[in-house]
């Protein structure tokens, strides 16, 4: 599975970005933390509803269920679900601990950082290749944890091959739209 980030801010023209990226991966999740709610909105009637259902929120959690998103992410900001939601959860992780209590919560988890970030300097990788493959082997990265932090779209199969279920990508998705 193959998810891309927004960047957390606003960009010219992002619902028709959004949309394309759709054409290429499973889910784009939204993330804009110093948003409100209704920027957010905004952002989320630029693009047709047929494809609410594979958008993913990080905050405002509250117009997941009013336009049909499929699914909200949960972090430091928003630690928990809206009551009654029945939606797809997933949630950041930066830890081997919160993957452990984590992944079974949810449908699946990140795990930052993997890589060099793109888009944050000075945000490392936290983990070596030894430690992710002894973590795979031991069953706790498995098909419900996503990579996260310096993915790109050409490091895809090295990402699978470190027994992630996938990647999400933040700075390579948008490189040539900022």
């Amino acid at each position: 599975m193959t998810i891309v980030i927004t960047l957390p801010y606003f960009l010219d023209g992002e619902g028709e970005l959004i949309v394309r990226h759709l054409h290429q991966i499973e889910y784009v999740h939204i993330r804009k933390p110093e948003s409100t709610e209704r920027e957010l909105e905004n952002l989320i009637m630029q693009i047709p509803q047929e494809y609410h259902p594979r958008l993913v929120l990080h905050d405002h959690h509250g117009l997941a269920a009013k336009h049909g998103i499929g699914g909200i992410h949960l972090n430091s900001r928003n630690p928990l679900p809206p009551a009654g939601w029945t939606g797809r959860v997933s949630r950041s992780c930066h830890s081997i601990e919160e993957v452990k209590e984590w992944k079974a919560k949810c449908d699946y988890v990140s795990l930052s950082p993997i890589f060099d970030s793109i888009s944050k300097s000075g945000y490392n990788s936290a983990f070596s290749k030894e430690e992710l493959l002894t973590y795979s082997s031991q069953g706790i990265i498995d098909t419900k944890v996503m990579a996260l932090g310096g993915v790109t779209f050409d490091r895809l199969d090295e990402v699978k091959s470190l027994g992630f279920g996938g990647a999400m990508i933040l700075g390579d998705a948008w490189r040539n739209n900022r």
